[in-house]
Order: C-alpha cells, then sequence, then structure tokens
C-alpha cells in the first residue's frame, strides 16, 4: 500500500505559495500540514485564515476546519462549522458529502 509523503506535500506546498500567495494556497498547506503534524497544528494554521476576504464564502474552509475540530473530538465546534460549510457549499455532491459527515457527530452515529 502506497503512503502518502506529508513531508515533501508540504514542502511543495511552501514553494507554491513562495510562488503564487494566495489564501487557497494557504488553505491547503494547512491541511497538508494537519497530516503530518497533526489537527492542532492545521487548525492553528486555518484559524489564521479565517479574516482572509478571499475565502468568505468559500466552504473549503470551515469544511476543513470541521474535519480537524472533528478529529480533535471537539464535536461542538466541528458541528458549528460543518453547519457554516453547509451554508456556503452550492454543490450536490458536496452539500450530500458534508450532511454524512455532520451525522458521523451525533452521538447514535458514534455507536454504530
Amino acid at each position: 500500500m502506497a503512503t502518502t509523503d506529508w513531508p515533501q506535500v508540504v514542502a511543495l506546498y511552501d514553494v507554491l505559495l513562495d510562488l503564487t500567495p494566495s489564501p487557497v494556497v494557504a488553505l491547503n498547506r494547512a491541511v497538508a500540514v494537519a497530516m503530518r503534524d497533526g489537527p492542532q497544528a492545521g487548525l492553528d494554521l486555518l484559524d489564521g485564515l479565517r479574516d482572509a476576504s478571499e475565502l468568505r464564502g468559500y466552504h473549503p474552509l470551515p469544511a476543513a476546519r470541521a474535519d480537524l475540530l472533528a478529529r480533535l473530538h471537539r464535536p461542538l465546534e466541528a458541528d458549528e462549522a460543518y453547519r457554516s460549510a453547509l451554508a456556503l457549499v452550492r454543490n450536490d455532491k458536496e452539500h450530500a458529502y458534508l450532511e454524512r459527515r455532520l451525522a458521523q457527530l451525533r452521538p447514535e452515529a458514534q455507536e454504530q
């Protein structure tokens, strides 16, 4: 089974961020950092992007936050972030995916 080389992915995002600085690249880099260093490290980076005007209305930001918060066992905050993402998403398949992720936060879903 192949594994992802997350340190290399982060290094490539570092280069891309130098070449093309943008909040979207920074968001993607934060997700890669979370995979390399753990969810709190990624969440810290994402929280630094919350006020970026370019990301207002961009559902991947609250969706990524929700995933990291869920991985940190912070279901109430993850619920709020998933609901924020759901309010922004316009694609039916992505909406359904986020709904499923939100449902997984419910205690009865965790017992299964």
